[in-house]
């Protein structure tokens, strides 16, 4: 491994947790290629969101319920 590598490689091993995570969610955003199909999907999947929330279908979800979901989720895999 070139010199480089290994010096960026030891300082992100050095980074606390979760900025570890949110690097490595960034790089493997950087690899990913859209697929239009998907993004399609994805789009009318959010208006129909959008639109339940609107007519009193579903409701919101404070984030921090989210945040303390996550954080039981990362939990029970330590």
């Amino acid at each position: 491994m070139p010199t480089q590598r290994k010096s960026i490689l030891a300082q992100a091993l050095e980074l606390p947790e979760h900025e570890r995570s949110a690097l490595v969610e960034r790089l493997l955003l950087s690899l990913e290629r859209t697929d239009s199909e998907i993004d399609a999907a994805w789009a009318k999947e959010a208006e129909w969101r959008l639109a339940a929330y609107e007519n009193g279908e579903i409701e919101s979800v404070p984030i921090s319920d989210i945040a303390e979901f996550q954080a039981a989720i990362v939990s029970e895999g330590e």
